[in-house]
């Protein structure tokens, strides 16, 4: 039997991203591309279910990639006792534009009487085709809004000239879709062809 698919896709794109390397300490680096994790992030801002949940599998990187230096004024919990505000500095994405392919899966087989992987992608295609969000999109860092965020567009097209290998890459944050704990996963060599990258090959 083959089991059925539930695809979504949609386009996200804005000024400023950061899909920070956990690697670069107190002045972070964006990755060339999304992590699957926030793309995952996106989906949730237009709805979120603990029974079903999306799974990135492809992105097309629609724009060049290109780094520009940020600054940003600090003044959270985890600065020093007793001391100002301080800056961080930190390498983020330019104009950014994405295509992200996925599926939504369940953890239980669907019933005839409550599909959820159907509800799910039923709703998510409703309220991105009207503008409703559960929560504020963002790109990364909440900060970073985009100026779109819809169906895809067939005025953009993924960037052939991107071709880049990203020797380790953090894959997931936690060990469940839904309600996990902390558990990172990284994966190696993923590659951009022709700019796209895919999360499972």
């Amino acid at each position: 039997m083959i089991e059925k698919e539930y695809p979504v896709a949609f386009e996200i794109a804005g000024p400023t991203a950061m899909f920070t390397r956990p690697d670069t300490g107190s002045s972070p680096v964006s990755y060339p591309a999304p992590t699957k994790s926030a793309l995952k992030a996106m989906f949730e801002c237009v709805v979120l279910s603990k029974k079903a949940y999306f799974e990135p599998q492809r992105v097309e990187i629609c724009s060049p990639i290109i780094f520009h230096k940020y600054t940003t004024n600090y003044g959270g919990p985890l600065r020093k006792s007793g001391t100002a505000n301080f800056q961080i500095f930190s390498t983020v994405l330019e104009n950014v534009c994405y295509k992200v392919h996925g599926v939504i899966l369940a953890y239980l087989p669907p019933r005839e009487i409550c599909n959820q992987q159907h509800q799910l992608q039923e709703v998510f295609m409703r309220r991105l085709a009207a503008g409703q969000f559960y929560a504020t999109p963002f790109l990364g860092w909440k900060e970073f809004v985009p100026t779109y965020f819809g169906s895809i567009r067939a005025v953009t097209f993924a960037d052939t000239s991107i071709n880049i290998t990203i020797s380790s890459m953090l894959n997931m944050m936690y060990d469940k879709p839904t309600d996990g704990t902390v558990a990172p996963e990284f994966m190696q060599n993923v590659k951009i062809k022709g700019g796209i990258l895919l999360y499972a090959e």
